[in-house]
């Protein structure tokens, strides 16, 4: 007998973070060119994952739509094949970046393509610099991806610390501040200092926390929730749902000061690079706020009630049922 809630509530993370949520006046122009692109591929997704996709509101121009619609599109495939599959597509992906140029062969996963095509656009325009920190960032995202699957494999749950590790990375969150890179020359003095570096994993924490908590009760139903911090808490601090969802948003709540103490007290490199490290951090702390948004303004996990969700905070708890694959 299923002794757990029916209803579970979701805190509110947001209530207190500084940057609002904000529109691209571009929006509009680039996602019907985009999706258009994007049914090109004749990607094979669940319904349910289409019709997320399809309501998909990102908030970027061109390339943005592109990098974020390549990690969805990979989470879709990667989330359910095995660890094989999973390590052939990681390959691909990688020989991808390093030769954008290159025609993919016939029969190859159309994730080799979508990924080429991306990037093939972004170098034409991106810094230098902001490419070697993206190919860093998203080698160790697809890195993670192949740790997670090797953990899904052997059932393994990790401990609180070791999750984090992992999850900063399965979260691929940081090949995304390439958009806010991606026009600048940060020296690599600067871009590694460790308060920088401290802000970075600030912003990435901040966002897979929201998602942790806005994802498990999806993940929970289908039998994932292993590679989840909520799940991750209950386990390792004795506490029930809304234990750890409370939990969870205290820690939230602390990284943000964190945060927003650490931009307060970063060092200076002089006028010229300091406009630069302004509007990078302007641009990453944007991110949590986006993040949050989008989770509850698509369909990906709450369906058509996201919004009525967000403003109440209650989730029905959903009955655990088989894992199905959402893509081929």
């Amino acid at each position: 007998m299923d002794t757990r809630p029916k209803v579970i509530y979701l805190p509110d993370t947001m209530v207190s973070w500084p940057w609002p949520r904000t529109i691209n006046p571009h929006y509009e122009n680039f996602k019907a060119e985009v999706d258009a692109s994007i049914s090109d591929f004749k990607a094979q997704l669940s319904p349910e994952s289409q019709v997320a996709f399809s309501e998909c509101d990102t908030e970027r121009l061109r390339i943005s739509f592109d990098l974020l619609n390549s990690i969805l599109f990979l989470e879709e495939y990667t989330t359910v094949e095995d660890g094989a599959v999973i390590k052939e597509i990681v390959d691909i992906v990688i020989d991808v970046l390093h030769n954008p140029h290159k025609i993919r062969p016939g029969g190859e996963c159309v994730l080799g393509e979508l990924v080429r095509q991306y990037w093939a656009r972004a170098i034409q325009s991106a810094s230098l610099s902001s490419q070697r920190h993206f190919l860093e960032a998203f080698t160790a995202y697809l890195q993670g991806v192949v740790g997670e699957a090797l953990d899904r494999k052997q059932s393994h749950r990790r401990s609180f610390d070791d999750y984090l590790k992992l999850r900063r990375c399965t979260i691929g969150l940081k090949p995304c501040f390439f958009m806010c890179e991606m026009g600048m020359d940060l020296p690599d003095e600067v871009f590694y200092h460790p308060a920088i570096m401290d802000l970075i994993e600030c912003i990435t924490d901040l966002v897979l926390i929201d998602n942790d908590m806005i994802s498990y009760n999806k993940e929970q139903a289908v039998g994932d929730e292993d590679h989840n911090m909520i799940s991750i808490i209950m386990l390792e601090l004795g506490l029930d749902i809304s234990g750890a969802m409370a939990w969870a948003a205290r820690y939230h709540a602390k990284v943000q000061k964190r945060f927003i103490d650490g931009r307060a007290n970063v060092p200076s490199w002089g006028p010229s690079i300091d406009v630069l490290v302004e509007e990078y951090l302007e641009g990453i702390a944007m991110c949590p706020r986006a993040n949050h948004s989008w989770c509850y303004e698509v369909q990906r996990y709450f369906s058509s009630r996201g919004l009525e969700i967000q403003q109440t905070g209650l989730v029905t708890l959903l009955p655990r049922h088989n894992r199905e694959a959402v893509c081929k």
